[in-house]
C-alpha cells in the first residue's frame, strides 16, 4: 500500500490517498485541488471516505464524485454536518460547496477494501458525533480525534470532551504501540508516543 498526502484548504488539513494494485480510497478531500484530481487520474477510485463531516474535510466531495464517479461514505451520526457544509464555511469565512449525501453509511466493524488492503472502521465520537477512524496495515487514519501532542477541539456542534477522551482510550490506545497515527492536521505520530506524552489524554 502506498500513501500520498495532500495539504488542502486554508485549514491545512491532510487528505490521504491510499493506493494498492491500481485502486485507491480518498480520505477527507477537503477541496478538489488540481493536484489531487491529476493524481487520481491514474487510479480507480473505489471510495471517498469522510472521517467526519466538518467542512475542511468534506469540501471536495462534490467535485471528486463528479470527476471519479466514486461512492461517498461516512457515519450516519454526521449527516447533519455533511448537509450543512456551506453554513459551516460561513462561520469561518471560507466558502465550501454542498456535498451529495453518502452512498454508504459506515458502522463500527465494517471494512473498507481496495487492492489487497482491508481497513477496519472504528467509531470514535467526541470531536463530532459520527467520527470514524480507519485501522489496518500497521496504521490508523484518525482524522481529528487525536494529533501529535494534542486532540481535536470539542467546542463545535456535537463535540464532547469526555466522549472524545473515552474514544481515544478505547479506539486509539487499544491499537498496538507501534501503530502509526495519520492525523487530519499536522505530522504523523504513534500510539506509544501519544499514550506516553499527550498532555490531554494520557494512557
Amino acid at each position: 500500500m502506498d500513501i500520498k498526502i495532500f495539504q488542502l484548504t486554508p485549514f491545512m488539513m491532510s487528505c490521504y490517498v491510499l493506493s494498492d494494485e491500481g485502486e485507491v480510497i480518498v480520505i477527507d478531500p477537503g477541496e478538489a485541488a488540481p493536484a489531487l484530481l491529476r493524481y487520481l487520474q491514474n487510479y480507480t477510485v473505489k471510495l471517498i471516505v469522510n472521517t467526519h463531516c466538518h467542512c475542511d474535510h468534506c469540501g471536495g466531495n462534490a467535485e471528486l464524485i463528479k470527476e471519479t464517479g466514486a461512492p461517498l461514505a461516512c457515519h450516519e451520526d454526521d449527516l447533519f454536518l455533511l448537509r450543512s457544509l456551506p453554513q459551516q464555511g460561513m462561520m469561518f469565512g471560507v466558502p465550501f460547496p454542498a456535498s451529495p449525501d453518502p452512498d454508504v453509511l459506515l458502522k463500527p466493524g465494517d471494512t473498507v477494501a481496495f487492492g489487497n488492503t482491508t481497513l477496519e472502521v472504528r467509531h470514535a465520537p467526541g470531536h463530532s458525533p459520527g467520527h470514524i477512524i480507519l485501522c489496518g496495515a500497521g496504521a490508523a487514519w484518525v482524522g481529528d480525534v487525536i494529533f501529535a501532542g494534542s486532540i481535536g477541539r470539542t467546542d463545535l456542534p456535537g463535540g464532547d470532551f469526555d466522549q472524545l477522551a473515552h474514544s481515544i482510550h478505547t479506539q486509539v490506545y487499544t491499537l498496538p504501540d507501534e501503530t502509526v497515527l495519520y492525523c487530519g492536521h499536522g505530522p504523523a505520530t504513534t500510539v506509544a508516543e501519544e499514550r506516553k506524552t499527550n498532555p490531554f489524554v494520557r494512557g
